[in-house]
């Protein structure tokens, strides 16, 4: 019998079945009707009987969202479901978000905190999701989800939010990736500034890392997005190689020290050792692996003969010394171990995710580690001939996963089957998690103009594909402080870019005018570029009261064409064949106007660098640049105006006129919106941070599924 007497000594309130039953009364977040037993109101003393009663009544007239307990719950797409639920993250991942509650009642200003909606009764109980009935998921739908508590200045709860049904239908799946990206930005507003909620071990894989090598925007990616990682809190190894070519560019290595690890290789029907070399800077331990096969004259891809034969076989080792490092290399005191995460860059590191599931695993070696792609160009996808399968290390059972049959139209003769091995491919299917380097590009790279063939698995993997824009170094692009200008200015004192400018055509050997426009090119001379385009257009350009100038190295046809335009219009326009890192620098500063004519842009960096400078970029209108570059409106905002410069499309002779030639107009006859469009490019934030903390999110997302196994 009950001891009614026992709940009076305690001044408990008992729970009644009623409350029970009213657990199912509302689907998803366990809404309860928190209904009181009407017991302690009989058997309490009259001192207690009143606010007993009220609360009583109180408990009839609200539906109480109760978040369970202990760990943070976040949506997030999933490569099995549309949407899952994300642990131990501290972001606000929910953009279409109203409020319930009681906000309403209080006075005072509220202030809207992050929320921590805790979830260990999900675990202890299993996967409630699952368990749900036809008709509690109907009635979920019309609900929609409870999320967790809004504060006010104390941190009293004053209500609750909660995700409409708009935001979770089967439409919800991401249908383009720009709207996932747009969720992705909306997720990191909060948190610009926080450190992140999960510490990661992060291991970077990549053929090149600035400063120690590189030809592209990948070698600034891995130089700087590492640093930006470490500096928010993660533990960040880079993996590269060790390329020594007999020159000054080896003094870059002089401070990495052998660690005396050599590991052995299985692949290419033998035993490879190789060395490991270390040096901890800027927070981040960068690993450079030692072979003979990296030390010689050229580019880490090829010297003036063209790409190297055996790449295939230094790229194969990298990836295996890549997965090796973390086991053997004691950093710091002590490895990384096999709880990894490992970024792998472009086709060169492609291998990775195969090696992880095909090696490791069956093994029970990298169990919980997942691994990330981020495609940088899509072009490039490292295919050899399928008989070289057997040369990668890799079990025969395996082949499929790098299977790549060339379209007929492709093969070389009648006879011949097409079979190759595609290194890229492999990645895209074992891989926990797809990235590349911009929103646009994320979804140009499922067409079948952008997909180089792989655009239908790319598709079919669309869930966990994400487009995350580069950032750019703010130590080495600041205009305030670059040791390679003439004269330093900022957005509150634009005076010394017209000093820049000046410097720059005494520097070319061009008449010193500093009215007169001054357009710039920077960039490979290649198809890709759409180099053939711009100086098709320059000679149309040159009967124009402008400037040109370009700097590239590429193909000697577009070499050739620059020198004869030198030679045709010596007053207005300048050829710099080759590259120079202080003359890119002083082009991008002094310049009114940069021009990108791409065909293709995955991301594109000179348009984010033009926009520091206060140069602004005339782009046609493809992958990152048009993710980045907004066209100028001047009746935008009042007549205040708004946009950052001009995209053009579609990539003709003409359209790129046309769009020089409003800028070029807008530059000389309408000065304040032309100083509006400067200061607009250089508040933009283009950090590495920015894109650390999407980066983050997608490192949540990529421990949500169990990895590959084959």
């Amino acid at each position: 019998m009950l001891n009614f007497n026992h709940f009076q000594r305690r001044r408990c309130i008992v729970l009644s079945p009623t409350a029970i039953f009213a657990l199912f009364i509302r689907s998803y977040g366990y809404f309860v009707c928190v209904v009181f037993s009407t017991f302690p109101f009989i058997f309490t003393s009259s001192r207690l009987r009143i606010p007993c009663f009220l609360t009583w009544v109180f408990s009839f007239t609200l539906a109480l969202p109760l978040p369970p307990p202990m760990e943070a719950l976040q949506i997030a797409p999933s490569r099995n479901l549309g949407i899952r639920l994300l642990q131990n993250s501290g972001v606000d991942c929910f953009i279409g978000v109203r409020q319930v509650g009681f906000a309403s009642l209080l006075s005072g200003k509220r202030k809207d905190r992050s929320f921590c909606v805790r979830a260990k009764s999900y675990k202890e109980e299993g996967e409630f999701l699952s368990r749900r009935s036809g008709n509690a998921q109907n009635k979920e739908t019309e609900e929609g989800i409870l999320l967790g508590a809004e504060r006010d200045g104390t941190g009293s709860v004053v209500g609750y939010h909660l995700i409409p049904h708009s935001a979770i239908s089967d439409q919800r799946v991401l249908e383009t990736q720009e709207a996932e990206a747009d969720k992705l930005s909306e997720d990191i507003k909060s948190s610009d500034t926080t450190s992140p909620c999960t510490i990661f071990n992060v291991v970077f894989v990549t053929s090149e890392a600035a400063p120690y090598s590189k030809t592209g925007g990948l070698g600034d990616v891995c130089g700087s997005l590492p640093i930006a990682l470490a500096a928010r809190g993660h533990r960040v190894m880079v993996v590269s190689p060790r390329y020594l070519v007999g020159g000054v560019s080896d003094k870059k290595f002089a401070n990495a020290v052998d660690i005396e690890r050599p590991t052995k290789i299985h692949c290419f029907g033998g035993v490879q050792e190789v060395g490991f070399f270390h040096e901890y800077r800027a927070g981040v331990d960068w690993v450079f692996v030692d072979h003979p096969s990296y030390h010689r004259p050229g580019t880490p891809y090829g010297d003036s003969y063209g790409a190297f034969g055996d790449n295939q076989f230094r790229f194969t080792l990298l990836c295996h010394a890549a997965c090796e490092a973390p086991l053997v290399l004691p950093l710091g005191g002590y490895t990384y171990g096999e709880k990894c995460l490992f970024i792998a860059n472009d086709w060169h590191a492609g291998l990775v995710p195969v090696l992880l599931a095909a090696k490791y695993r069956p093994h029970g070696v990298y169990k919980d580690a997942r691994s990330i792609i981020v495609i940088h160009n899509l072009a490039h996808q490292g295919v050899e001939p399928a008989v070289t399968y057997s040369n990668l290390g890799l079990p025969p059972g395996w082949y499929k996963a790098l299977e790549w049959v060339f379209p007929t139209w492709a093969r070389t003769h009648a006879l011949d089957p097409g079979e190759a091995v595609n290194v890229l491919k492999s990645a895209i299917v074992t891989a926990d998690r797809i990235v590349t380097v911009s929103q646009g590009y994320s979804w140009e790279i499922t067409t079948p103009e952008g997909g180089y063939g792989l655009q239908e698995l790319l598709s079919s993997r669309k869930s966990v594909l994400t487009g995350i824009t580069n950032g750019v170094d703010l130590n080495e692009w600041n205009p305030s402080t670059d040791v390679h200008l003439p004269s330093f200015y900022s957005i509150d004192d634009l005076s010394g870019k017209a000093e820049c400018k000046v410097a720059l055509q005494a520097e070319l050997g061009l008449p010193v005018r500093p009215d007169c426009p001054l357009i710039g090119f920077i960039g490979r001379l290649d198809y890709q570029k759409g180099v053939d385009i711009l100086l098709q257009a320059a000679p149309d350009l040159m009967y124009d009261d402008v400037q040109l100038v370009m700097l590239g190295s590429g193909e000697k046809q577009y070499e050739d064409w620059m020198r004869q335009l030198e030679s045709t219009y010596k007053d207005k326009y300048r050829g710099w064949v080759g590259f120079n890192v202080p003359i890119s620098h002083r082009i991008t500063a002094g310049c009114d106007i940069l021009v990108m004519p791409s065909r293709f842009e995955p991301c594109g960096l000179n348009q984010l660098y033009a926009m520091r400078y206060g140069t602004i970029p005339v782009v046609h209108s493809t992958g990152g640049l048009r993710d980045t570059v907004q066209t100028f409106d001047p009746y935008a905002n009042e007549g205040a105006g708004e946009g950052t410069g001009w995209a053009f499309s579609p990539l003709t002779k003409d359209s790129l006129l046309t769009a020089l030639r409003v800028a070029v107009a807008t530059c000389r006859e309408h000065k304040t919106s032309w100083e509006g469009l400067m200061r607009r490019g250089m508040e933009r934030n283009s950090s590495w941070d920015k894109a650390a903390i999407q980066y983050e999110q997608v490192f949540e997302w990529a421990f949500i599924d169990p990895p590959y196994a084959g």
